[in-house]
């Protein structure tokens, strides 16, 4: 069991939310501190080599990259969210990387103002997801009954959708039943639930609406 630990965050992370939910699911207390990306204070600078969050304070030793973080939480306590055979844990680990990608081309649909960017970006999810949906069995969860860190990747992915659907409808699931129906069950679990505040879709509203791109410019459906 891993003792004293601080979660270094940002409230709008998704990378964040990764580690987050693996100490939930994990059962371990730990203390988290907020910052602000757009006025890093120095201390932050200092301990973080990339100026990015998470970061996770291990007594005086500091990680930071969530995929190092939430492997390090996984070695460290039970239980054991990696699948114990080597290829499939070595599987999972490329579709954590996979996972990224995907909110890389999420991230671009939520700042981007230029049509074409958009346009390419919802193209490139929608093909990412239908491979995704080629991969999943029959649920609840990417492997099937057991919650794996794969899950707390592409939960908070899926989170954004809670507010991106209600701005604008970009069929971004139709015709991926697996994948449907996979988005669902993550975010039923506590873990997931918690990994942010309270105030969290009405944050990401403004944090939309703030980067006036084509979605923060669309008025959000009742």
């Amino acid at each position: 069991m891993t003792n004293n630990l601080t979660l270094i965050s940002f409230d709008l992370c998704p990378y964040v939310q990764r580690a987050a939910i693996v100490l939930a699911e994990k059962n371990v207390p730990f203390e988290r501190v907020d910052v602000d990306l757009e006025n890093k204070p120095e201390w932050f600078l200092k301990i973080s080599p990339l100026g990015k969050v998470p970061l996770l304070k291990v007594g005086d030793e500091v990680l930071f990259e969530s995929a190092a973080i939430v492997e390090y939480l996984d070695e460290t306590n039970l239980p054991a969210l990696h699948p114990a055979n080597p290829v499939t844990r070595a599987r999972h680990r490329a579709w954590m990387e996979f996972g990224s990608a995907v909110l890389g081309d999420i991230w671009t649909l939520e700042v981007t103002s230029d049509q074409a960017a958009f346009d390419a970006s919802r193209a490139a999810l929608k093909e990412k997801l239908a491979r995704v949906e080629s991969e999943l069995g029959d649920g609840p969860y990417f492997a099937g009954k057991d919650f794996s860190i794969v899950d707390a990747v592409f939960a908070p992915a899926f989170r954004y959708f809670e507010i991106i659907d209600r701005l604008a409808d970009l069929e971004i699931f139709d015709g991926l039943p697996k994948v449907q129906k996979w988005r669902e069950a993550p975010a039923a679990r506590p873990s997931v639930k918690n990994a942010v505040m309270a105030e969290y879709n009405d944050r990401l509203l403004r944090f939309l609406q703030k980067k006036n791109g084509i979605l923060g410019r669309l008025p959000l459906a009742a």
